[in-house]
């Protein structure tokens, strides 16, 4: 739609402009009158030309919501195809997955029917094995118990007994010991300490006897664990030694130095076999 203007050297009157048709006014408009006329017409084009234009938005608002709505709908449809094409996909991804999840649960059975016999036989080993380190447990308590009183028993041992184990007692003094290497240590202590105790063990000592000044070099016999005579042969005295209630202790006995020293001439065969009466002390066991 446009606008028609038409210039006239006498404006056109009111009555033709409403009906649309141009009538030449017989009666000439005067100049005042024409000017006035001629603004009203400008301003009524002014308006029909802003709203032609506002009439145009809409348009165009139409124009971008269908160019948007294109845009959402093609990138709808790509979507729509992709998944359709990941589906497919995944589908098979799915079902190749599930096959193999089949094909190993049957291995496991067939695996788990095939190692019963094994498996229950780990199980046996597995039982007996805990039984073992239990047992083994208490074996090392009792040891350990053990070591104690026999480091408890050394100053009671007679005098060269107690060095000749000095090693051993060391040994078992290490915390760092092994259950085998502290039995072993234990056992050697006994077996000697047993060995000791069945003989008659005779030479000379260096001791610290009562009634002397300082260490002195005697001739000693011991009568396995529990007795033991030492004779000083220049001096004429002889002591009786015995285990006390802390260290082995020796005591003067007056006048049995020719009785023990003829039990020493027995023992070195230097005289014949008798009978010897001398001095002696039993203790109850503990």
């Amino acid at each position: 739609m446009g606008v028609l203007c038409w210039r006239f050297p006498n404006p056109p009157s009111a009555c033709a402009l409403s009906c649309g048709c141009l009538v030449e006014d017989p009666m000439p408009i005067p100049a005042s009158l024409h000017r006035l006329v001629r603004g009203p017409l400008f301003f009524c084009a002014g308006l029909l030309a802003a709203g032609l234009a506002r009439a145009a938005d809409p348009i165009q608002e139409v124009g971008k919501t269908a160019s948007e709505w294109v845009k959402t709908r093609a990138e709808t449809v790509r979507l729509e195809t992709a998944w359709t094409q990941d589906r497919a996909m995944l589908g098979s991804t799915l079902n190749a997955l599930k096959e193999r999840a089949e094909r190993l649960q049957d291995r496991r059975d067939h695996l788990l029917a095939v190692t019963a016999e094994e498996r229950a036989e780990q199980a046996a080993l597995n039982a007996k094995l805990t039984t073992s380190r239990e047992s083994l447990q208490a074996t090392e308590t009792r040891l350990i118990a053990l070591t104690e009183k026999i480091v408890r028993l050394r100053p009671l041992l007679p005098p060269r007994l107690a060095d000749a184990l000095e090693m051993s007692y060391r040994s078992l003094a290490n915390p760092a010991a092994s259950p085998a290497e502290r039995m072993q240590l234990v056992m050697t202590v006994l077996n000697r300490c047993a060995q000791f105790n069945h003989t008659l063990t005779h030479g000379e000592e260096v001791l610290t006897l009562e009634g002397e000044a300082g260490p002195k070099a005697v001739d000693v016999i011991y009568w396995g664990l529990g007795q033991g005579y030492a004779l000083d042969r220049a001096a004429g005295k002889a002591w009786l030694g015995t285990p006390g209630t802390e260290r082995w202790q020796w005591e003067p006995l007056p006048g049995a130095a020719p009785a023990v020293a003829t039990l020493m001439a027995i023992r070195l065969d230097e005289a014949d076999p008798q009978f010897v009466s001398i001095p002696a002390r039993l203790k109850p066991a503990r």
